[in-house]
């Protein structure tokens, strides 16, 4: 199984596993999605490890291809996982995150406990 649904403080999520195909453009994006409107999910939440590399690189524009998708269809995406390897040596990446995390629809969460703090209220 590669993904679950479980409820999070009455919000539907689904949960990805690690092992799983690797997200590295809108067509995976959309498949996430697809996978989450069978299933009722609002948010997708996947860890880091499922995202190809340029996902990290703002310059190649997966991320922003990515992350607009989820927009687009209203689905909310959670980031999960130690991201600090590629925030290191990436002040716009930091900058980006930050500003995602001020927002309900793109956060990026050190771990599932995280992200029931966040969706908590």
């Amino acid at each position: 199984m590669t993904a679950t649904l479980q409820t999070i403080h009455d919000v539907p999520v689904l949960v990805c596993a690690a092992e799983g195909g690797v997200i590295g453009g809108e067509s995976d994006a959309l498949d996430l999605i697809g996978d989450a409107g069978y299933q009722g999910a609002a948010w997708v939440a996947v860890p880091v490890e499922r995202f190809d590399e340029r996902f990290f690189r703002l310059s190649t524009r997966v991320a922003g291809d990515v992350i607009q998708k989820f927009v687009q269809y209203r689905v909310g995406l959670a980031v999960v996982g130690d991201i600090s390897p590629y925030t290191a040596d990436s002040s716009a990446l930091r900058d980006f995150v930050r500003e995602c995390n001020r927002n309900r629809q793109t956060w990026f969460l050190a771990d599932v406990d995280e992200l029931r703090e966040r969706l908590r209220g």
